[in-house]
């Protein structure tokens, strides 16, 4: 089949491909987003809301930024503010990293702090928040008793997260294990004026009925200064109530496109790849890996709920908008709570499809795998993906074995830190080192990446914290909206950026890997493709389609 030497053609032809527009719109038209218009500015938004019109970009990489990202020739959206850099590069340790952290940062805060003196950024005199591209948030909207400093003490920064730690997905619980190691360390360098920071986590257990009581609970009488959470159904569930009420809530867990929306939205950031995208980039696989093959029959197994239907709606229009690539799609939902996956495999075997995609997360990742290799569909097809949020080895590749063998991922560019390949990066070894010293398993990778994902957090908490006035909410949305950094957790070649209301998604690329069960690694195959400042803004309409 060649598929190896096929994928190495992938960089080269990837911008001649259809890279649908609307990708989280189900069947809506792919003009907007493919016209080239890699985000709008806010007064765009606004005129466009005036009018009583919705744009509907998708949500997706556009072709042309795909485009511009594969030439080298990537302008992307208004990028963050750039200042000349005299910061020392040495990643060859992990003291060479945290040094150039050091600079970078502190160059941040001196460029933010000269538009906040100049009365450029900054609480204006209507009481509105303005920073870099296009971003204005009225806080006159806020509830009356709103405060600047809610959540802070002179000894405490609390942040409140809502996650799942029991049922079919608690293996995401280690997330935020990782997370609190990290910030353990964070606290032991005294760096935030004194304040530790107070992680106070609550488990939904998955469910979004939950999650709602306990965001209520982490409002009112936790007084928490920032939330998170995970999972999309959830999120969707409390981001219009956590926006209303003036909280930041930076970094969600999960990639859901609706994260993408700094105008309705302003309050929430993204983190990793919008699974959209990552939708369209199966669909790009197909095309060029299969070519001599195409049209092709694909079959996905999809999560009932919101997160696999981000999925689901990506790949359809996808599929609507390539026929000379898929001629059938069968997508077959599951319950997230079910203990088997038989009968969903069963139904995708008889269908005798070319390719299958799992839209799934958590345990039936790794019962999709196990069920794909025991029905003898692994077999019969071309070829067999893993979604990104279950490309950890230790807790969905390395239990399934040799079942897991040759199967693929849109990887998100995250590093896995059990990976064999990582172990002696600084970085990583770092960030084991803490693990162990913490009396936590480092072989789990969903805690290492916790520990990852805990870096941009503290990172943007000492932006804040360093701007006139020092650590506020308003200042941490400034850093958030204007945030730019080197991630050692993440690939060579990944640009993470917010910027404004310009550039809503801080990572957008990825790598394609295939999973090698005899050495319990992931082969990269071909390079990195980063479209930086390419993936539009979601306005999330799930009754009209999606993306808007």
């Amino acid at each position: 089949m060649g598929i190896r030497r096929n994928i190495l053609r992938l960089l080269a032809l990837l911008f001649a491909f259809s890279m649908i527009a609307a990708a989280c719109g189900g069947s809506d038209s792919d003009s907007d987003s493919s016209s080239g218009e890699a985000s709008s500015s806010s007064s765009e938004a606004a005129e466009a809301e005036e009018e009583g019109e919705e744009e509907d970009t998708g949500g997706t990489l556009s072709q042309d930024a795909i485009e511009k990202a594969v030439s080298g020739d990537d302008d992307g959206a208004e990028a963050v503010e750039e200042v000349a850099s005299d910061c020392p590069v040495d990643r060859s340790t992990v003291e060479g990293i945290f040094a150039e952290a050091d600079c970078s940062r502190d160059e941040i805060i001196a460029m933010i702090t000269a538009k906040m003196d100049a009365g450029e950024w900054g609480v204006n005199s209507d009481n509105h928040l303005i920073g870099p591209a296009g971003m204005e948030v009225d806080l006159n909207a806020c509830p009356a008793d709103w405060s600047n400093t809610t959540g802070l003490t002179d000894t405490q920064l609390r942040f409140g997260q809502t996650t799942v730690q029991s049922g079919n997905l608690a293996a995401y619980g280690n997330l935020s294990l990782g997370m609190q190691i990290w910030f353990d360390y964070v606290d032991s360098l005294d760096v935030l004026s004194g304040r530790d920071i107070e992680f106070i986590i609550k488990d939904d257990g998955y469910v979004a009925a939950q999650t709602i009581e306990y965001v209520d609970e982490l409002i009112e009488s936790e007084n928490v200064f920032l939330l998170q959470g995970l999972g999309s159904p959830n999120g969707l569930a409390v981001y219009d109530k956590i926006n209303e009420e003036c909280i930041p809530h930076p970094f969600y867990l999960s990639g859901h496109p609706a994260w993408g929306d700094p105008v309705k939205h302003p309050w929430t950031t993204s983190y990793q790849m919008s699974y959209s995208t990552e939708a369209v980039l199966w669909g790009t696989w197909i095309k060029v890996n299969l070519a001599d093959e195409l049209p092709v029959k694909v079959a996905g197994l999809v999560m009932d709920n919101d997160f696999g239907l981000a999925y689901e709606m990506g790949f359809e229009a996808y599929v609507e908008n390539n026929p000379d690539v898929v001629s059938e799609y069968l997508p077959v939902r599951h319950d997230p709570a079910a203990p088997t996956l038989t009968n969903e495999v069963t139904t995708i075997s008889a269908f005798d499809p070319d390719v299958f995609i799992s839209m799934t997360a958590g345990n039936p990742c790794l019962l999709a795998i196990q069920e794909v290799e025991s029905s003898g569909l692994l077999d019969r097809i071309e070829a067999a993906f893993t979604p990104s949020v279950c490309k950890g080895i230790a807790a969905y590749l390395a239990p399934a074995g040799m079942a897991a063998d040759n199967w693929w991922v849109v990887g998100g560019g995250l590093k896995d830190t059990t990976d064999s390949k990582n172990m002696e990066e600084p970085f990583i070894k770092f960030l084991r080192q803490l693990m162990t010293d913490a009396g936590e398993d480092p072989n789990i990778s969903l805690t290492g990446d916790g520990a990852c994902r805990g870096l941009e957090f503290t990172e943007a908490f000492r932006i804040a914290d360093g701007l006139p006035g020092g650590m506020s909410r308003t200042n941490l949305m400034l850093a958030l909206r204007n945030f730019k950094i080197y991630h050692p957790g993440l690939l060579d070649g990944l640009v993470t950026e917010l910027s404004g209301n310009a550039d809503a998604y801080f990572i957008e690329g990825s790598e394609y890997s295939q999973f090698d069960a005899d050495n319990q690694t992931w082969v990269m195959v071909g390079d990195v493709v980063d479209a930086n400042g390419g993936t539009p803004n979601c306005a999330w309409d799930k009754a009209n389609g999606g993306c808007r």
